[in-house]
């Protein structure tokens, strides 16, 4: 959440709300909606890091509000980060470290075990399929997320078939 609230913060100042708003509206319906609670936590620490100043707004009807700009190191951070590759495969898979414990230990099936994460799987996929064709239309970015979870889905139901047909064969 770091990062991207202070990417947010690069077109402008701006209060924590209008941050969440600016989340949702970018990245639609399929994203989990960010807690504006979260939001405000992790403001205060990217002031306390120096990355963004704040700044209370007197107004008159309402509480002050604090908007937050960003600071030289704060654009200094979005540099590098941009610059950075994503390089996390799914090594430390938590679905698989439970099938390669599950006959270890005698605790669960794993042909149980995958057959319920292939419906996990195809739960989700069915929900992201509607996102897809209802509220998120217009939106390309979120269309891409859509997209790009629909394909990550695919492929970890192509591996679970691969997992079962690998488990059963050495039966």
């Amino acid at each position: 959440m770091r990062l991207p609230l202070l990417a947010l913060l690069s077109r402008g100042p701006a209060h924590g709300y209008e941050l969440k708003q600016d989340l949702e509206q970018l990245l639609g319906a399929a994203y989990p909606q960010p807690n504006v609670g979260q939001i405000y936590v992790t403001l205060s620490r990217l002031e306390k890091s120096g990355l963004i100043e704040g700044e209370e707004i007197a107004q008159s009807s309402r509480p002050n509000k604090k908007i937050y700009r960003l600071t030289d190191a704060g654009r200094e951070a979005l540099s590098v980060w941009f610059e950075e590759t994503a390089d996390e495969p799914r090594v430390r898979d938590d679905f698989f470290m439970k099938l390669a414990l599950a006959s270890h230990t005698g605790l669960a099936d794993r042909i149980g075990l995958i057959n319920k994460q292939r419906r996990q799987y195809l739960t989700t996929m069915r929900q992201l399929s509607k996102l897809s064709t209802t509220e998120n239309r217009d939106e390309p970015v979120a269309q891409l997320l859509i997209e790009g979870a629909m394909l990550h889905l695919q492929a970890d139901l192509d591996w679970l078939e691969r997992c079962q047909e690998e488990l059963e064969g050495r039966e």
